[in-house]
Order: C-alpha cells, then sequence, then structure tokens
C-alpha cells in the first residue's frame, strides 16, 4: 500500500447495533480482511510502517483500518517502533510577520516534502493575536512528542499558563494541565521524559516546574539563582542550560545558570561557556553547538575540557538562508530553518587531525515552498516518526 492510496473521505456514519443483538453487518465488518489477499498481521505489520503523516490519514479508508490502527496494540507496537526507528523529520513552529498567523509544517528530508499539520489550539478569550516569540517548544523526539508552553497576548502582554501537545502517532494536539506560573520569554526542555520550564518576562520569575505527561501534572523543582528571560536553552543529558545572551549594548556579561536533574540544583554556568554562547543552539549526540548569530553564521561546538568554543569546519549556513534562524540537532545533523521555511541540513562529522578528532558540517538546503515565503520561523524540533 502507498501512501497515494490513501484518501481523506469520510465515513458513512452507521446506527451502532445493540450488544445484545449484534447485526449481520457488524459482523461482517469483523470479518472483513483489513488487505484483501494477506493475513490481518502482516497487514498490520504494513500499516506500522505506513510514513508519517499518512497513519492518522488511513483510518478513513475502511472500517477494519480505523478499528485496526485505532486499537491500543497497534499504538503499543507503533510507540516501540519510534524507539529503534531513526527517520527524523523536521517540524517549524512559523508565523506570518503581518498577521502573527500560527502554523506548524513538517519537513520529511529525505524526499523534501512538507506537511501541514493541524492548528494548534489556542488559548480561549480576548480574541487578540499572541506573540509567537513569547512560547517556549520543546520535545519528546524518540516519543513523537512536542510541547508548546506559555505565550503572551501581544495587545496586554499577558503572560499564559497554557501547555499543548502534539503527537505524531495520531497527528493531533491535545491541551494538557497548564503551569502553575503564567509565563512568556522562557526557557523549557525535556529530562528524562519530564518538561522543565524556567524563568520567563523580563527576568523577574525564578521560579522552576516540572511537568510529568504520564501524569498530566506539574510540580516545583528548585529554583533559579537568579530569574532570567530565555535567550537560547538546550540539554545536554541530564542538565539543562540557561543563557540571556548578548544583547545590544553590552554594557554586562550575559547571566547563565545550569540545572542538574540528578541533583535538583542549580550552578553556574563556566565562563568560557556563558561568553561564547553567541547564536542559537542544537545538541548533536552529546555535544552542544551554535550557529552564531552575527557575520556568516558559523557553527562552533563547545569543549569542556579547554572551557571554550571551537571552530567547526566546513563554512557557515548557506547564504540563501536567511535570518531569523531556527536551530534544532539530531543524530549526526543538525537543521537550520529560515524566512520562507528555507532549511539547511548539516551533516556533522569528526575527522582526525594529528591525532585530535575536528569537527566539520556539509551543508545541503532543502528549497521553501513559494507558498511559504512570507513565514518567519520561530521554533524547530526533531522529531523521530
Amino acid at each position: 500500500m502507498t501512501p497515494s492510496a490513501i484518501t481523506t473521505t469520510e465515513e458513512e456514519t452507521k446506527e451502532v447495533p445493540s450488544a445484545a443483538a449484534p447485526s449481520t453487518e457488524s459482523a461482517a465488518v469483523e470479518m472483513e480482511p483489513l488487505i484483501p489477499g494477506l493475513p490481518d498481521e502482516v497487514a498490520e505489520q504494513c500499516l506500522l510502517h505506513l510514513p508519517f503523516p499518512y497513519q492518522a490519514l488511513a483510518r478513513s479508508v475502511s472500517s477494519a483500518w480505523n478499528r485496526a490502527l485505532s486499537s491500543s496494540a497497534f499504538l503499543r507496537a507503533k510507540s516501540e517502533l519510534y524507539a529503534t526507528l531513526s527517520l527524523p523529520y523536521l517540524f517549524v513552529f512559523a508565523f506570518h510577520p503581518t498577521t502573527l498567523r500560527l502554523q506548524w509544517q513538517a519537513l520529511d528530508p529525505r524526499t523534501r516534502r512538507w506537511f501541514v499539520l493541524p492548528p494548534m489550539p489556542l488559548p480561549a478569550g480576548g480574541g487578540a493575536p499572541l506573540c509567537p516569540p513569547a512560547f517556549a517548544c520543546t520535545a519528546l523526539p524518540h516519543r513523537g512528542e512536542i510541547y508548546v508552553l506559555g505565550g503572551m497576548r501581544s495587545d496586554t502582554e499577558t503572560p499564559l499558563r497554557t501547555l499543548v501537545a502534539y503527537r505524531a502517532a495520531t497527528n493531533s494536539w491535545s491541551t494538557a494541565a497548564p503551569m502553575t506560573t503564567p509565563r512568556s520569554f522562557f526557557a523549557a526542555g525535556a529530562i528524562g521524559g519530564r518538561i522543565f520550564a524556567a524563568g520567563g518576562g523580563d527576568g523577574g520569575i525564578s521560579a522552576v516546574e516540572c511537568y510529568d505527561p504520564a501524569a498530566d501534572r506539574w510540580s516545583p523543582a528548585a529554583g533559579m539563582r537568579c530569574g532570567m528571560a530565555r535567550y537560547d536553552a538546550a540539554v545536554v543529558g541530564r542538565r539543562m542550560y540557561v543563557t540571556e545572551g548578548w544583547r545590544w549594548p553590552f554594557y554586562a556579561s550575559p547571566r547563565a545558570g545550569v540545572y542538574d536533574a540528578d541533583r535538583d540544583a542549580w550552578e553556574d554556568m563556566s565562563e568560557g561557556m556563558r561568553e561564547g554562547w553567541t547564536g542559537a543552539s542544537a545538541v548533536v549526540g552529546d555535544r552542544l553547538l551554535v550557529v552564531t548569530d552575527y557575520g556568516d553564521g558559523r557553527v562552533k561546538a563547545y569543549d569542556a575540557g579547554s572551557d571554550a568554543w571551537q571552530k567547526v569546519e566546513g563554512g557557515g549556513v548557506p547564504l540563501e538562508l536567511k535570518r531569523p534562524y531556527a536551530v534544532s540537532g539530531a543524530e549526526g545533523a543538525i537543521y537550520v530553518a529560515g524566512t520562507g521555511l528555507e532549511v539547511a541540513v548539516g551533516t556533522v562529522v569528526v575527522e582526525e587531525e594529528g591525532g585530535k578528532g575536528r569537527l566539520r558540517v556539509a551543508w545541503r538546503v532543502v528549497k521553501g515552498p513559494p507558498a511559504f515565503a512570507d513565514l518567519v520561523p520561530c521554533y524547530s524540533q526533531v522529531l523521530y516518526v
């Protein structure tokens, strides 16, 4: 079965027969094969390997497909498959600069095809547009989940407590338990399957809270040593790094902190990391990289041994990409989305030179469709779907 064979027509509404007297029609549905000529267990494996986002659409093909794709056993098998396959898709949160209309798009880097996601549920009331950069965004990549937190109304500058979750398995959004503290322009990161929210506003919020997706519940975590507004944040292993970054007129060194999830404690960021963090970050494997905000957008990697940022060979982001950038990383690659959703995919490799390993990045560009020309990227996340 190929994706082109899948349609999005709706099933006819049928009267549900009573449990006491099953109809001949319902019995026929139970007997209907998933794919004629194949045993159902083989057909289920075929359905399991349908690429994103066609599994959600495939429910409309037939009652038998809808029943199989909706079963708890199928969803468990799909989760297990997601944990073992390395099929990264790039999800980009973008907006129109004039209308502030929000939009999520997903890119398959192999086929260079884009898929529009369903509309993200927005906070009720007011009707005023939201400020896109005020949200925070993080993901559980191998679970195929994105979490969008907080935000701010553009008319009143009121921070929000909202949490919405996207699940690639169903290609759908849902509203989750709101944060305890309203936040905008704050840091978020995922550690050990839990979501952490820290700082926000004009830097006056030091409270930190942790969300457990399984329980749909927030709980307090160790507070920051000083409140910070987010410039950038990254999670490497069990530690979340948060920095306010350099800002004009550069009259003071940026504030920064590091959260250790194992100790539930904050510590100061090392001087070399803090002073050299001058761009948007991406975590590739266990390496922290940044794409610099100035010049040719070169890439540099942090070296803990020397507490310094080292240049990554291979050149900066291709010149055809226009700022602002939304940057994310995956195993072996860095993804940079620019205005118009032009995407540069950088393959990161280690080259041995004089007994030392040096990083090099090789770029290729995925052109954005003409319809995306006015879209500005705000965040991006890599999911394995």
